[in-house]
């Protein structure tokens, strides 16, 4: 039985091991104090182009949206979020939970617009209601869509006009950046956004997520909201020596661009055998539609997400590859697939 459930299914980068053991025996200061963390701090901020910026490593993704999130407004205020948003509908209500309403917004690509934006905005006019404050998206979104630099500029300018907080959830930023189709840059995301993560748990790390807080407005007094909330990690040691591995050189994008060659391959060949999707997805995400006794047939010998239900016959499973996903596997899945398709 093999996995295209998830892009976690497996530890970790051997060379992000190899340091781990290495320095396993070195004593350090704790609470990302360490000297590994620092140096991870300063490279990101050298990745990026921006020395201005605030970088905090926390350890998974959930953690940070609701440390950064409850952290960015007041208690009256609001985050929106597409209706496939991460924080609406697979954080168990952690937003919600630390008293922050989320607004959902329809969106059949997983993406925010400012006309999306707007309508929320007019619908809640005064006092009487919560106050939309902060923007929440997805890149790549939890349907494998991506953000293009026009679209995310275009957002950006709205949020700004209307004193809008535009934050990123990047679990999964790496595949965005190495899509085929992607016209962003890690430069760019600092001018655009308040606030982002640079997730590791999704990309080769054992564990992992980079907040970037990038509006000054936004970082006073932050270490205290991560200790308040649990996430500020004892041995932070772990996660600055994690992400020194994946930025030293070029390994974050090596990982997220072997993620997305394999689900390209996946892509093409499900494209040749005539399968519809239920999104358009250059990510390592893709949603293929399929019969639901071809689905049971895949089901003896791979394990994956059934999505949604399209009709009484067929429903849309979610496949997901990662930086350890092996060529042989997806063969293996296109020669399965053939028997069936």
């Amino acid at each position: 039985m093999y996995s295209f459930k998830n892009d976690y299914s497996e530890g970790a980068h051997p060379k992000i091991l190899k340091a781990l053991m290495e320095t396993n025996l070195v004593q350090e200061e704790g609470y990302g104090e360490d000297h590994y963390s620092l140096k991870a701090v300063e490279l990101i901020k050298g990745k990026i182009g921006q020395t201005d910026v605030d970088v905090h490593l926390l350890t998974g993704g959930t953690q940070t949206n609701l440390t950064a999130i409850s952290a960015f407004l007041r208690p009256h205020e609001a985050a929106i979020s597409a209706s496939t948003g991460h924080i609406l509908g697979h954080e168990t209500g952690a937003i919600e939970a630390t008293g922050h309403k989320v607004l959902s917004v329809e969106s059949k690509d997983g993406k925010l617009t400012p006309a999306a934006v707007q309508a929320v905005l007019e619908g809640h006019p005064d006092e009487h209601m919560v106050k939309p404050k902060l923007v929440y998206i997805s890149n790549s979104t939890e349907i494998g869509s991506i953000y293009q630099k026009e679209e995310l500029q275009q957002l950006s300018d709205f949020c700004r006009q209307n004193q809008l907080i535009l934050y990123m959830d990047g679990a999964r930023l790496g595949s965005a950046l190495c899509s085929k189709e992607n016209d962003l840059l890690l430069s760019d995301l600092p001018l655009l956004l308040d606030a982002f993560y640079i997730g590791g748990t999704k990309n080769g790390a054992l564990l992992g997520e980079a907040l970037v807080i990038c509006n000054e407005s936004l970082k006073a007094d932050f270490r205290y909201h991560i200790k308040q909330k649990g996430a500020l990690l004892a041995k932070g040691r772990l996660l600055g020596i994690q992400f020194l591995e994946l930025f030293r050189e070029n390994l974050f994008f090596d990982l997220a661009g072997h993620a997305n060659k394999m689900a390209e391959m996946l892509c093409d060949a499900l494209k040749q055998a005539k399968v519809k999707f239920l999104t358009d997805s250059p990510s390592n995400q893709i949603f293929p539609i399929f019969p639901n006794k071809v689905i049971a047939a895949l089901e003896k010998e791979y394990s994956f997400h059934v999505w949604e239900k399209i009709d009484e016959d067929h429903s849309a499973i979610r496949l997901v590859t990662s930086w350890a996903t092996k060529e042989e596997e997806v063969a293996g899945f296109i020669e399965e697939l053939k028997r069936w398709v």
